[in-house]
């Protein structure tokens, strides 16, 4: 059965960086895009980052240029590399996969002094 699995959150000061990592098993990876999105606390959950089967990507404008999405489809993996995180960042994050409509269980950042 499809699965998707994050991992890598946790808690950092801010303007430090983490990598998530998205692993996909269940179905053809390399034959999907993928998404990222996080939810905050009180608020709904929002769109970060998608990475089309040919690597092309785009981003939400509050993470465009410190967050990077990639994949490995070797690894039927994806990543999130969060750099210069500020405390706005907290919220859970999970993998999407829109096609199949399935999302992760999520993983928790919390970005705080």
């Amino acid at each position: 059965q499809v699965q998707l699995v994050e991992s890598g959150g946790g808690l950092v000061q801010p303007g430090g960086s983490l990598r998530l990592s998205c692993a996909a098993s269940g179905f053809t990876f390399s034959l999907h895009r993928m998404n990222w999105y996080r939810q905050a606390p009180g608020k709904q959950r929002e769109f970060i980052a998608q990475i089309t089967i040919s690597g092309s990507t785009n981003y939400a404008d509050s993470v465009k240029g410190r967050f990077t999405i990639s994949r490995d489809n070797a690894k039927s993996t994806m990543y999130l590399q969060m750099n210069s995180l500020k405390p706005e960042d907290t919220a859970v994050y999970y993998c999407y996969a829109p096609i199949l409509d399935y999302w992760g269980q999520g993983t928790q950042v919390t970005v705080s002094s």
